[in-house]
């Protein structure tokens, strides 16, 4: 009979944890073993919610036309009766205001709401994506690992940083360019605010790709199936300029539509399952006119790349997807927008390439995603990272023009008002 040796294991186990967490072991190595427990336990996790989703999806995906007017509204009942029931789980700015103001703590006791919410929200066709539900619970994982090493101050905001980071990874499939989104989005002037967290978050981002890829094969390659574009003359960059005054443009229009909707919604007291409901409705009407402005984004942006379709026609749906993705965000539908707005982006790009003859569809289209998406979320240098990985447009100098175009010309008051808050002070 052989001897059981798992008792033995564990102790030593729980013993290694205590030199790790008494500091016996040397700094750099133990926390670099922190990041990557961080990055692998959220590629795990973002692989389970992706796989997930996608089942809820192909089962609901199936119901199109009117009958979206009943599928939708109560699917925002039952996201409505979520977030009653278990609490309101909050969105990206939540997550910026407590990284801000909370020590950068991101507790897990939002995550059941947020994973169920949003699984239907986005599930349904919600015009929101699968990020901020991701860097919610990836970032609590951080947050979880720190108080297991009884870390505080800077120490705990970084692998709550590396956490989101990983979450961020796991969804574009970009480890540089995720790790930087999750250090920009939180603050509308600095390029990057908790410079400390890089190295954490990009070490994260490796180990949770790692295992995303892995288990999904999702992430390798170019997720849109752009023709492939190469600069061919300086003009291309003055060109790539003057896409990002056009991004910006439909950034300000885009937040007022925003804001509009927002005070539709808050001018009227209402239960927040019937907000979710009537949430529901509205998106299921734009669905039946408008079948694209349904879900994401990230299927469908491959239709408006590879299909021939009317300059007016991409004008309507990029108006009637910023309205959706206002009444997804303001009805309490959960997700995030990043995606959308690339989305919106293609759509006017390819719109204007086919309004004026001789402009490159792709140039224009991908540097005007570019500048849309980084005038609304002030991240100007990791739009750029993401994109090159998202679209395989190998000289990002373009897409980095347009890029920081549309950061410098962005409305003064940014769509997430957390990111106002100025870093607070280093924590002993």
């Amino acid at each position: 009979m052989q001897p059981n040796k798992q008792p033995n294991r564990n102790r030593r186990v729980f013993a290694w944890l205590d030199r790790v967490r008494n500091g016996n072991s040397p700094t750099l190595w133990r926390s670099l073993l922190c990041w990557i427990v961080i990055g692998l336990c959220s590629g795990l996790f973002a692989s389970l919610y992706w796989t997930v989703l996608e089942q809820f999806t192909h089962v609901l995906r199936e119901f199109q036309g009117v009958s979206l007017l009943i599928v939708m509204p109560l699917a925002g009942l039952a996201i409505g009766l979520v977030i009653h029931v278990l609490g309101n789980p909050g969105e990206i700015g939540l997550i910026v205001d407590n990284i801000h103001s909370r020590g950068g703590r991101i507790e897990t006791r939002e995550n059941p709401s947020m994973l169920l919410s949003s699984l239907v929200s986005i599930s349904a066709g919600g015009s929101l994506g699968p990020e901020a539900p991701m860097v919610q619970v990836t970032g609590s994982v951080g947050t979880w690992v720190a108080d297991r090493l009884q870390l505080q101050g800077e120490a705990l905001r970084s692998l709550s940083l590396a956490g989101m980071a990983a979450g961020f990874t796991a969804l574009f499939g970009a480890p540089l360019g995720g790790a930087f989104f999750a250090l920009e989005i939180l603050h509308h002037q600095h390029v990057v605010e908790y410079y400390e967290a890089i190295l954490p978050a990009i070490v994260s981002s490796c180990a949770s790709y790692a295992v995303f890829v892995l288990i999904t094969q999702l992430g390798i390659g170019p997720t849109w199936h752009f023709p492939v574009y190469s600069i061919e003359k300086v003009n291309d960059f003055a060109f790539a300029i003057l896409f990002g005054i056009l991004g910006a443009l439909i950034a300000w229009i885009f937040i007022s539509i925003f804001k509009a909707s927002a005070w539709l919604f808050t001018r009227f007291s209402m239960p927040v399952y019937v907000r979710t409901t009537l949430a529901g409705l509205i998106l299921g009407g734009l669905a039946a006119f408008f079948p694209l402005t349904r879900y994401f984004g990230h299927d469908e942006l491959n239709i408006i790349v590879e299909n021939n379709a009317d300059a007016i026609a991409l004008l309507l749906l990029a108006l009637a997807k910023m309205i959706a993705i206002s009444v997804t965000v303001n009805g309490e539908w959960r997700g995030g927008f990043i995606i959308p707005l690339f989305f919106t982006g293609a759509c006017v790009g390819k719109a204007i390439a086919l309004l004026v003859p001789g402009l490159n569809p792709v140039l224009t289209m991908i540097t005007t995603m570019a500048a849309l998406n980084a005038a609304v979320t002030r991240t100007p240098i990791s739009t750029t990272l993401l994109l090159t990985k998202l679209t395989g447009f190998t000289p990002f100098t373009p897409i980095l023009f347009a890029s920081l175009v549309g950061f410098f010309l962005s409305p003064k008051m940014p769509l997430i008002k957390s990111q106002l808050q100025p870093k607070p002070p280093l924590a002993s």
